[in-house]
C-alpha cells in the first residue's frame, strides 16, 4: 500500500468546502485482499482502535464501520477511518472522509478532513503503518504512536490565545489566513483585513510595547496618572538590590527590568541571601533588575480590551498540599498528571517544575523535593502566581470593583496598549485599591488569555470574541467585495472585463487570471496565476478593495480555492469539456463538479452567475446558496423562461441589445453595436462573455451607468485583454491571436471568422501533450474544414509525450479535411509565427494560437508595424519547414 501523491486542498475544493487530505493510495498486492479475508486483521484493528466503534459509516448507526470491516471492506477504506480516529485521539476531531476508487484497478483517492495539515499528514502515514502491521500480524504501539502525533499537534497548532480569537472570528464570518508556522494571523481580506500575533493586534504600537517591556518606566508612567504603583528602582549588582530592599524596609519583590512571563521574578524576599539569588535569577533573564515594594495581598490579572475590562481572574502560584505520605516530587508529578496541564502553553495550565527556583522556594519552607510535608500542608513551588509557571487561576470578572476597572483601564491607556494584562496585588478586588494598599505591579503586552478561557475554577470569558469585537464592530466582516470566475472558455475575458468594470467605480482592483496578477492595473506577476495561491497573494495586499479571482480546474484540483466564500460565482460553461482524463477528472460531470465548487462557496446574499443553454452549467443552480442570475443569448431558452417565471433574474440578447430582466420587469443596458468586444454583436462568444461579465457587475450593484460606460470603453484590444481574439490589421491583412486550445474554443473561433470576408485563411496551431488525443483530433477536424494553410509544431514541454507524437496527431487529424491544401511542421513557436508573418498577403487573414502570448503579441505587433506583407517567394523561414 503506497502514496502515489498526497495533497493538501486548503480552501473549499470538489469534496469539501473545509480543508481536506486527498491521498492517491495504490493498495498494490492488498487490492484482491478485503478485511474479511486476511487472518485475524479485524480483531487486532479494533482492539488497537476500540473508539472506532463510534464510526457509523454509511451504515448510520454506531458500530456501523466495524460492521463493515466484518463483511469486507478495502483497505483505502480503513486507511481513511484510522485516519480519522488518529486524529480524534490527539484531540483535533474531523468528521469527513472518503475513499473512492480510480479508473486505475487498485488505486483510490483517500480523502480526509484536518485542521493542521502537518499533523493530519503524519496521522495519514502513521494510519498506513497501523493497517499494515494489522495485515501482517506485526506489533504497533497504539499508545506511543498517538503520543508522538499529539506532541506533533501541540507544537504546531496555533496557542489558545490565538486560536480563541481566530475562532471568535470564524464565529463571526470574519475569513483568516495563518501567515506563519508561529501565531501570525490574518483576519479579513485585502484593505479590509486586520492582523493579529497572538493577543497582539497590528495596532499595538511598538513603543506601547517598549514601555510595557520597562517595568521602571512603566511605574513612572503609571503613579503620574494616579495607578497606585510599588515604591522601587533599578538596581545594579546583587549588593545593591540588597541596599534598595534595605531603603525600602519592607518585604521586595526582585525581577528583570524587562520581562514577561513571570520569569526570573522572585516575590516577599526578606533576607539579604534571598535577595541577592534573586538577583542572580533575575539577571538571567536581562541584563537590568528591579527592585520593588512587596504588596500583601492575592495576585490578579485584569484583561483590557478596547479601553474597557472584559476579565478578571486571581492568580496562584504552583503549589501542592501534604498528604502525610507522599514526597512533594510524587505530590508535583499528581498534580501533573492533570490531562489540563502540558509542558507547552497549549494547554489550559502548565506543568509544575522542580527547577532551581522551585528548589529555593522549597529551601526557604524548609523542604527539599523528597519530603513529606505534613497532610493538610499547603507548600508553595513558587512564590509568583503566572500559569507559565505552574499557577492556577479563578475567575472574579463579576467581582472586580468598578474604581479597580478604571485604574486598570487607565494604566492600559497610560502605555498605550489596545490590548493589555494588567496585574494588581491587593486583598480584596472587589474593594479599590486605594482604601487598602492594592497596586498595579505590571502592565503587560500580550497577555495570555487561557486563563480566561480555561479558568480552574470559575466562568470562561469569551475573550477572543472580545477583541475581534474591537477590531471589527458589529456589522463588519473583513470582506471585500470577491467575484470568482471559472468555466472552460472565456474565463480569462470575462475576469479582465468585470475587472473592467469594477476599476470604472474608483475602487483599487485585484485580479488573477491565466496572464498574471494585477492589482489596480499593474501587473505585479507573469504567467498563469488563476490558482489559489495567486488568489491569495490578492486578498493578502493591503490595497486591495475588490477581487476578482479567475480559477482553472488545475488549482482546485490541486489545492482547492483561495478563499472561504464568494459573493459571485462565474462559470462561463463546459461545453466539450478539458483537461478529461487529468487528475482522475474522466467525464464531463466530474469536471463539471469541481467547477461547480464556487458556486458551493456563494454567500447567502450572494449570486451565481451561470449559463443558461449548457446543461451541466444549469443544473449547478439549486447547489447555490444564494441566488441565481442566467445569462444566455437567447433571451426565450427554456431556462431563462422559466426562471423569470420564478422570479428571478436573467441576461440575454434581444434586438441586439443587452438586456437585464428581473422576473417581467426588463432593463436594456445597452447596444451590441456600442459594445467593441462583440464586433457589433457578431462574434458569439464574446457576446456570451459580456452577458456574464454584466451579470455579476448587476449582482454586485453597480449602476447601469457605469456598467454601460465600462462594457463601452473596453476593446478587448492586447491591452485589455492579450491573447484573447485580439484583432490585428495592417494593408489589407488580418492577424488574430487567440488562445483557443480545445474543441469548443475552436468552434467558436471558427464561426467567429465567419464575419470575416477573406479569401485566404492560414493559422500556427499546436496542442499541449496532456489532452486527450480524441480532443486533438477533434481540434484538427475543425481547422481542416476552415483553413487553407496550417502551420504546426510542437511545444516543448511535450507533458510526457514522445517527439513528433503531437505532430503526428495534428496531422492525422487534418487528413479529413476537405479546405486545407497546405501543412508545415516548424520547429518552435517563434518560427512558426516568423514564417506565418513571411507567407501572410494582402487580403488575407492569419490565426496565431499562442502558447506564449506576450512574446507572440510582440512579435506580430513589430512585424506588422514594420511594414505591408510581402508575397513569399520560395520558403524564408527560420526552421525548415517540412510540407505535407
Amino acid at each position: 500500500m503506497e502514496f502515489r501523491k498526497i495533497l493538501a486542498l486548503r480552501g473549499p475544493n470538489m469534496w469539501a468546502n473545509f480543508p481536506v487530505l486527498e491521498a492517491w493510495v495504490d493498495l498494490g498486492i492488498l487490492k484482491d485482499s478485503p478485511s474479511d479475508e486476511i487472518p485475524g486483521f479485524n480483531d487486532r484493528l479494533m482492539s488497537w482502535l476500540p473508539t472506532m466503534i463510534e464510526h457509523r459509516c454509511s451504515i448510520g448507526e454506531r458500530g456501523g464501520f466495524f460492521q463493515r470491516l466484518r463483511r469486507g471492506t478495502y483497505q483505502a477504506h480503513i486507511l481513511e477511518h484510522v485516519t480519522l480516529e488518529l486524529q480524534e485521539l490527539i484531540g483535533m476531531p474531523v468528521g469527513y472522509g472518503r475513499a473512492r476508487e480510480m479508473s486505475e484497478d487498485g488505486v483510490y483517492k483517500v480523502v480526509v478532513q484536518y485542521r493542521e495539515e502537518e499533523v493530519a499528514r503524519a496521522c495519514l502515514h502513521t494510519a498506513r503503518e497501523l493497517c499494515l502491521a494489522a495485515v501482517y500480524d506485526r506489533p504497533f504501539d497504539v499508545a506511543a504512536e498517538v503520543a508522538k502525533l499529539r506532541d506533533l499537534a501541540h507544537r504546531v497548532q496555533l496557542g489558545p490565545s490565538t486560536a480563541s480569537i481566530v475562532a471568535a472570528a470564524k464565529a463571526r464570518g470574519i475569513p483568516s489566513r495563518r501567515l506563519n508556522s508561529e501565531s501570525l494571523v490574518q483576519l479579513g481580506q485585502g484593505a479590509k483585513q486586520r492582523r493579529i500575533l497572538t493577543a497582539e493586534t497590528d495596532r499595538t504600537g511598538a513603543i506601547a510595547e517598549a514601555i510595557a517591556q520597562d517595568k521602571d518606566l512603566t511605574r513612572t508612567l503609571l503613579r503620574a496618572v494616579g495607578v497606585p504603583v510599588p515604591d522601587g528602582r533599578p538596581v545594579a549588582d546583587a549588593e545593591d538590590a540588597w541596599e534598595a530592599a534595605r531603603e525600602i524596609d519592607a518585604p521586595v519583590v526582585v525581577k528583570p527590568r524587562f520581562g514577561n512571563q513571570g520569569r526570573g521574578v522572585a516575590t516577599n524576599l526578606t533576607t539579604r541571601a534571598q535577595v541577592m539569588a534573586a538577583f542572580d535569577n533575575a539577571r538571567e533573564e536581562g541584563d537590568e533588575v528591579v527592585v520593588e515594594r512587596f504588596a500583601p495581598g492575592d495576585d490578579y490579572r485584569v484583561l483590557v480590551v478596547g479601553g474597557r475590562v472584559v476579565a478578571a481572574a486571581r492568580r496562584d502560584p504552583a503549589q501542592v498540599v501534604g498528604d502525610g505520605r507522599r514526597t512533594i516530587a510524587e505530590l508535583v508529578e499528581e498534580v501533573n498528571r492533570d490531562p489540563r496541564r502540558a509542558d507547552y502553553h497549549a494547554m489550559a495550565l502548565s506543568k509544575i517544575v522542580l527547577d532551581p527556583v522551585a528548589l529555593g522556594v522549597l529551601e526557604e519552607q524548609g523542604y527539599q523535593p523528597d519530603s513529606v510535608p505534613p497532610a493538610g500542608a499547603r507548600v508553595l513551588i513558587r512564590r509568583n502566581a503566572n500559569l507559565s509557571t505552574g499557577g492556577t487561576a479563578t475567575d472574579v470578572t463579576d467581582t472586580v470593583h468598578p474604581d479597580v476597572a478604571a485604574r486598570a483601564v487607565d494604566a492600559a491607556r497610560v502605555v498605550g496598549l489596545d490590548i493589555a494584562g494588567i496585574d494588581l496585588v491587593v486583598r480584596d478586588i472587589s474593594r479599590p485599591l486605594e482604601e487598602q494598599g492594592g497596586i498595579v505591579v505590571e502592565v503587560n503586552a500580550g497577555p495570555g488569555l487561557r486563563m480566561h478561557l480555561h479558568p480552574s475554577a470559575g466562568t470562561p470569558r469569551p475573550v477572543g470574541q472580545a477583541i475581534v469585537d474591537m477590531m471589527f464592530p458589529a456589522g463588519e466582516d473583513g470582506r471585500i467585495p470577491l467575484v470568482a470566475i471559472t468555466g472552460v472558455n472565456g474565463k480569462t475575458t470575462t475576469t479582465r472585463l468585470i475587472a473592467h468594470i469594477f476599476s470604472a467605480t474608483g475602487k483599487t482592483i485585484g485580479m488573477t487570471c491565466s496572464d498574471g496578477i494585477y492589482i489596480d492595473g499593474r501587473r505585479i506577476e507573469a504567467g498563469d496565476c488563476s490558482g489559489p495561491q495567486s488568489a491569495r497573494a490578492v486578498l493578502l495586499n493591503p490595497k486591495v478593495e475588490a477581487a476578482v479571482l479567475e480559477c482553472a480546474r488545475g488549482g482546485i484540483l490541486r489545492e482547492g480555492l483561495g478563499f472561504d466564500k464568494c459573493d459571485v460565482a462565474v462559470v462561463t460553461n463546459i461545453g466539450e469539456g478539458d483537461h478529461l482524463g487529468l487528475s482522475g477528472i474522466e467525464t464531463l460531470e466530474k469536471l463539471a463538479l469541481v467547477k461547480r465548487t464556487i458556486v458551493d462557496v456563494v454567500l447567502p446574499n450572494g449570486s451565481a452567475v451561470l449559463k443558461a443553454d449548457d446543461p451541466l452549467v444549469a443544473e449547478m443552480a439549486p447547489k447555490c446558496p444564494g441566488s441565481v442570475i442566467f445569462f444566455c443569448r437567447d433571451g426565450e431558452h427554456a431556462v431563462v423562461r422559466e426562471a423569470r417565471a420564478r422570479g428571478s433574474r436573467a441576461v440575454f440578447v434581444r434586438d441586439d441589445h443587452i438586456v437585464l430582466a428581473e422576473g417581467n420587469r426588463e432593463t436594456v443596458v445597452a447596444a451590441l453595436a456600442s459594445v467593441p468586444l462583440t464586433y457589433h454583436g457578431r462574434v458569439a462568444f464574446q457576446v456570451e462573455n459580456v452577458l456574464a461579465a454584466a451579470a455579476a457587475a448587476w449582482s454586485m450593484g453597480i449602476s447601469l451607468d457605469v456598467i454601460r460606460m465600462a462594457l463601452a470603453t473596453f476593446a478587448g484590444d492586447t491591452h485589455q485583454a492579450p491573447g484573447r481574439f485580439n484583432v490585428l490589421e495592417a494593408n489589407g491583412a488580418t492577424v488574430i491571436v487567440d488562445y483557443g486550445h480545445n474543441p469548443s474554443a475552436v468552434a467558436a473561433l471558427i464561426e467567429a471568422l465567419e464575419v470575416f470576408p477573406h479569401e485566404r485563411r492560414l493559422i500556427v496551431f499546436s496542442a499541449e501533450g496532456d489532452r486527450r488525443d480524441e480532443h486533438i483530433l477533434r481540434q484538427m477536424e475543425l481547422l481542416g474544414e476552415a483553413f487553407d494553410t496550417v502551420i504546426l509544431y510542437e511545444y516543448p514541454d511535450r507533458r510526457g509525450r514522445a517527439e513528433g507524437e503531437i505532430l503526428a496527431l495534428l496531422h492525422q487529424g487534418l487528413v479529413t479535411g476537405t479546405r486545407v491544401s497546405e501543412t508545415l511542421d516548424v520547429a518552435d513557436e517563434p518560427a512558426a509565427v516568423a514564417l506565418a508573418l513571411q507567407m501572410l498577403e494582402p487580403g488575407d487573414l492569419l490565426v496565431i494560437q499562442p502558447k506564449e502570448i506576450d512574446d507572440v503579441l510582440a512579435d506580430v505587433t513589430r512585424a506588422l508595424a514594420e511594414g505591408p506583407p510581402k508575397a513569399v517567394e520560395g520558403k524564408r523561414v527560420l526552421a525548415a519547414p517540412v510540407v505535407s
